[in-house]
């Protein structure tokens, strides 16, 4: 239910991001979805890729800093309030959560959380009847 997500710590300063988008092309591995934040000294590189594991191993033999995390990828509909409905469910069920970014693409929408407690958010969402797209589906899905 849950899908792996890679978590890459960049150095603030040009080429950084370059190197581990190349190593991506290399490798044949497709980015799905992903997000970007920084702060004064680094930033965080957030990826959603066809082969998870294997980004993973490419990107720490070449000496970057990666951490693997499981994230829930909700598939959404195109209708207003959907994710304040999501987030209100969680909250309710005390769970926080650590970030959440998504996408909307030719009328389909992915939401991605990431939550402090695992275990009791995916019991929230399976019996919010919400869809979590299967890791082996996200290259299709599309």
């Amino acid at each position: 239910m849950t899908v792996n997500q890679l978590s890459i710590f960049l150095e603030n300063r040009a080429g950084t991001l370059t190197k581990v988008l190349d190593l991506f092309k290399e490798a044949g591995i497709l980015i799905i979805a992903s997000s970007i934040a920084d702060t004064a000294q680094y930033g965080l590189l957030r990826i959603i890729c066809t082969d998870p594991q294997r980004a993973y191993h490419e990107l720490e033999r070449s000496g970057v800093a990666v951490a693997l995390s499981d994230v829930f990828a909700i598939e959404l509909d195109e209708r207003p309030g959907q994710i304040a409905e999501i987030v209100r469910g969680l909250s309710e069920a005390q769970i926080g959560i650590v970030y959440m970014y998504s996408f909307f693409i030719r009328g389909k929408g992915l939401l991605i959380i990431r939550a402090d407690k695992t275990e009791e958010a995916r019991d929230v969402i399976l019996r919010s009847s919400l869809r979590c797209v299967p890791e082996k589906e996200l290259i299709d899905w599309q």
